[in-house]
Parts: structure tokens; C-alpha cells; sequence
């Protein structure tokens, strides 16, 4: 069969539709309905279909018709039967359904499917139109599943992209620059403002070793592969990149963490002194925690996580609260990277007791035993998209969800989810928003794109965006120029190999650049016309 009959095959007629449904029906086996306008089918569309199908056997998608469509004045962007060839190519969707219906009732009657899918926003929608829908699905044995792939973008937002720029990337970076607070004046005003800073650094520390090794070969003994390594480079990870990031911008970090007794011990922390940083250490016994990356090129083709898992007995863990909740600090970061320094005890701690003391408290956390949960009162918080899922237990809601129950459980104000290559979505709680009936109302939020075009290497990113973010907050600004910086910052860091601190000329020169940005075509030969390939300053 061609793709193209393959394509037709899952398009039907009503009676087709029905025609099949008998026959799964009768086979036993379960039939799965999504139904939406599906205008523009992005990344939160496909992962909400593949869930969907998850739960039966057969998916059907419905799409409404242009005839009864009612987004943006009455005509959609893609006409139905682009948009239902563009379902019908997923692979996860068995059957699309043109419905010339104003809502999907009257085909949920006929239909009757086992399960019917609506996004997570729908558990608290009140529109009478859904209840008439969720009526029929119960009435007839079905059930209504609420469950959302993470629908970050918007369709009717993306169509404004488009029809102002063929670029979204630009697109967005456009739109936020004009936003007064990102003007450049404002924003190099606010790096000025980061000089003198006092932030209290607190976590443990890590020594990151490259491992540059020849061209992969196979051992002659098993069909292993073998390295040769060339050349070690040895960078400080952990807390302490975090206060060396916060010197090289212009503030004054005193770094508060374990240190063996030892020559590398010691050697970490004349670096660290070098650098500007004020260094409080508890002395252990145990080596620096150690992560070895084998690199070929720029390529990384290994790592090896050397942690031995510190264990602080109970006075070692008064010492550590006891020498942090003083006076005199600006902003506060506690940096979990779940190697045992902070137990989840000690964070709940250091939280609750750093909260009145300084004006800007964030938190990070790293690794699937950090204690991300426990953070109390923190005004930011800073985990990736899967420690955020980890944390909550929210592996299938979308990711405001799982926003709002962080946010709710450690009573915190604003979160910064990081995306990898999508960027960072800074989410703030409004006020009221326990009165609130969805997570929309309950939330605000802003998406930053990842600033830079290609990362080189994504070790430390979120360092540089903590440590950025951290110093805007202590500096007066506000969450959105925080995200903005601290992206700036992030895509610096992704531009070289290793874990190098950002500098406050860094952040200016990013600063510039994003307010240069021009959009590059290549050339006609060798290359589709008008296809964009570049952007640079």
C-alpha cells in the first residue's frame, strides 16, 4: 500500500466510521476518541495523542470542520483535509474524522467510545457543551479520561508567529524584547547592580573531569569498545561553580560546604579563593565527589560518577544550619546535588530558617535523590523538566500542573522549569490563587527560547542560569528578567566545552546580541530559497 492510499485508509466517511467501530466491538477491542480543531499540530498535540492511545486500542481523532469552526473569526489556517492528512501521519492515530458538528456530541452518540480524552484543563471546566459530551461517553459505558501531553504551546499563538514572521524562535525573542523591563539600558543596568552582592552559597561540592580521549576502538578480546584517553581538564562543579559563577558577575559569594582534609581539598579551595569567594568548609574524610566524562572530539561517548555519599551525623548537620542562619546576606541559593551533604531534614532547615533573613532565597537540585520536596518558602526554584516531574509524580499532566504542586507543597512563589533546546518556562503564582479554578488563572507564565543556536555543551547551563537568575532577583528585577538573564547566561555557558563561569561582560555582550538579532538566509544555491539558517548579530 502507498502512503498516500495508507493516508486515505485512515481518513473515513461517518459510514465507515461506524463501520469499524462495530467491528472493534465486536473483536473486543477498545476504541479511544480525542477531538479538537488541531489547526496546527504541534509538539503538546502529539504528545497528548500518544497518551491518548495509551489507554485502548484503536485511537480516533475527530477534528471540527471548517464549516462549524469557530476559533479566529470563523476560518481556520489549514483547511480540514490538510489538517486531518496531518493526524493521519502519526503513526499513534488509527482513524480521522472530519465532523461538520459544532461540538463532538452528536458523533460521541454514535460512536460511543470506550474512553474519550480531554486535556487536564477540562477536570475543572464548567462549559455545558463538555458536560453534554461527558454525559453521553458515561452514559453509554464509556469513560471520560483527563490526561494532557504537556500542551506548553498554543495553536492560535503559533499561528501569530507564523503570520508575522516564518521564524518562531525570532518570533518570540522579538516579542519579548519589547517588553519595557528587557530593554537593554534596563537589563545592563541590572548586571551593574549584581556588583557587591552578598549571596550565601550552600551545597556540596564536585570536581567535573573531562577525559579527552583518541578514536574509539574495539577491543581485539570482546567487542567492547576501547578509549585511549590524551588529556584530562579538571573543572570545580557542584556549589561551588554556582558561588564562582556569582564572583565572575560582580557579586560576593561565601560558599558554605564540605571539603576533604586533604591536598585536593585544599587545592579546591585556594581556587575558589582566588576567584573572590569566601569559603566555609565542614572538613570530612571522605575524597571530593567526582564525575568523569569521556569525550572524543567535543562528542562525550561516557560518564563515570565517582560519589561516594556523604554522611553528616547530627552534629554535623546543626553545624552546617547553625553556620548559614547568619546575618548579613542579600540572597541565599541551597543547591541539592543529592551526593548527602543536605539531607532532606537539612533543607527543610535551612530554608524555613534562611527565609527571614535574607531577601532572596532560590534553590536547585540535581539527580534523583536530591530533595526537591522539601524546599520551604524559597522565591525561586530552579529543577528541569524531569526532576520537576520526578519531584511530583506527575509524569503524564501537563507541566503547569506539576508547577502548581511544587509551588503549593513548598508554599514557594515562582518556579523556572528548564527545557534543554526549548528554552525555560518561568512560571509566577498570582494572588488569590488558591481561589482560583484552574491552573491557568492560578499561574502566570513566560517562555524563553534557548538563546543559543547550537550548545557546544550543556554541562553547567543551569548553574549559569541559577547563579544569573539569583543575582536579578537580589537586584530588584523581576521574574521575567530573571528567566531572560539567566538564559543569556545559559546559552554563554552551552557555547564552550567544560565547566568555565560566566562573566558580567558575558551577560552584557548576550544582552546586545539578542537586541541585534537579525534573521540569515542562505543563499539561493544550494539551499531552499527563503529558508532561514542562522541568527546572528
Amino acid at each position: 500500500m502507498s502512503v498516500s492510499s495508507k493516508l486515505a485508509s485512515k481518513i473515513v466517511s461517518r459510514e465507515e466510521l461506524l463501520l469499524r467501530r462495530e467491528q472493534a466491538r465486536r473483536e473486543g477491542r477498545a476504541v479511544v476518541q480525542c477531538h479538537g480543531c488541531f489547526d496546527i499540530v504541534h509538539p503538546g498535540h502529539v504528545r497528548h495523542l500518544r497518551q491518548a492511545r495509551s489507554h485502548g486500542d484503536l485511537l480516533l481523532v475527530s477534528i471540527t470542520g471548517d464549516d462549524s469552526y469557530q476559533k479566529r473569526g470563523g476560518s481556520p489556517l489549514i483547511p480540514q483535509e490538510l489538517r486531518a492528512e496531518n493526524l493521519a501521519e502519526l503513526d499513534c492515530v488509527d482513524w480521522v474524522y472530519i465532523d461538520h458538528e459544532a461540538t463532538a456530541l452528536v458523533l460521541l452518540e454514535s460512536v460511543r467510545p470506550d474512553v474519550y480524552v480531554k486535556g487536564r484543563e477540562y477536570e475543572t471546566n464548567n462549559d455545558p457543551r463538555f458536560h453534554a459530551e461527558r454525559d453521553a461517553v458515561e452514559r453509554h459505558g464509556g469513560r471520560v479520561v483527563f490526561s494532557s501531553g504537556d500542551v506548553v504551546f498554543s495553536s492560535t499563538a503559533l499561528i501569530g508567529a507564523m503570520e508575522s514572521s516564518i521564524d518562531p524562535y525570532h518570533t518570540r525573542l522579538k516579542q519579548l524584547l519589547e517588553n519595557e523591563s528587557l530593554a537593554g539600558p534596563t537589563l545592563t543596568g541590572l548586571i551593574s547592580a549584581f556588583r557587591g552582592k552578598k549571596v550565601l552559597v550552600i551545597g556540596e561540592s564536585i570536581l567535573d573531569t573531562y577525559v579527552h580521549c583518541d578514536q574509539p576502538d574495539v577491543a581485539s578480546e570482546s567487542p567492547v569498545m576501547t578509549l585511549r584517553p590524551l588529556e584530562r581538564r579538571t573543572y570545580d562543579g557542584g556549589a561551588a561553580v554556582i558561588a564562582r559563577q556569582i564572583a565572575t558577575m560582580g557579586g560576593r559569594p561565601t560558599l558554605l560546604t564540605a571539603l576533604p582534609i586533604s591536598l585536593q581539598g585544599h587545592a579546591m579551595s585556594q581556587r575558589l579563593i582566588g576567584e573572590g569567594v569566601d569559603v566555609q568548609a565542614l572538613e570530612i574524610d571522605d575524597p571530593l565527589a567526582e564525575k568523569q566524562r569521556f569525550l572524543v572530539g567535543a562528542q562525550k561517548v561516557m560518564k563515570l560518577n565517582n560519589l561516594s555519599p556523604l554522611v553528616l551525623d547530627a552534629r554535623a548537620q546543626d553545624e552546617l544550619v547553625d553556620r548559614a542562619l547568619v546575618d548579613g546576606y542579600d540572597a541565599a541559593v541551597i543547591a541539592d546535588f543529592g551526593n548527602g551533604l543536605l539531607s532532606a531534614g537539612v533543607v527543610s532547615r535551612l530554608a524555613t530558617g534562611l527565609r527571614p533573613r535574607v531577601g532572596t532565597l532560590t534553590g536547585d537540585v540535581s539527580g534523583r535523590r536530591s530533595a526537591l520536596m522539601h524546599f520551604r518558602g524559597m522565591d525561586l526554584l530552579c529543577p528541569s523538566e524531569r526532576e520537576l516531574r520526578e519531584a511530583t509524580r506527575r509524569f503524564d499532566e501537563s507541566i503547569p500542573t506539576a508547577v502548581y504542586d511544587l509551588l503549593e507543597q513548598t508554599q514557594s512563589r515562582a518556579a523556572m522549569v528548564t527545557m534543554g533546546p526549548e528554552g525555560v518556562i518561568a512560571f509566577d503564582r498570582l494572588e488569590h490563587a488558591a481561589e482560583a479554578t484552574g491552573f491557568a488563572t492560578r499561574l502566570k507564565s513566560e517562555h524563553v527560547p534557548a538563546l543559543a543556536g547550537f550548545a557546544v555543551d550543556p554541562l553547567g547551563c543551569g548553574d549559569s542560569l541559577l547563579a544569573a537568575a539569583t543575582l536579578t532577583l537580589a537586584s530588584g528585577g523581576s521574574l521575567l528578567q530573571a528567566a531572560f538573564l539567566g538564559s543569556i547566561s545559559a546559552a554563554a555557558q552551552a557555547q564552550r566545552l567544560g565547566n568555565i563561569p560566566v562573566t558580567a561582560a558575558e551577560l552584557r555582550h548576550g544582552v546586545v546580541r539578542a537586541h541585534t538579532a537579525r534573521l540569515a538566509f542562505a543563499p539561493a544555491t544550494g539551499a531552499r530559497p527563503g529558508h532561514p539558517v542562522a541568527l546572528g548579530a
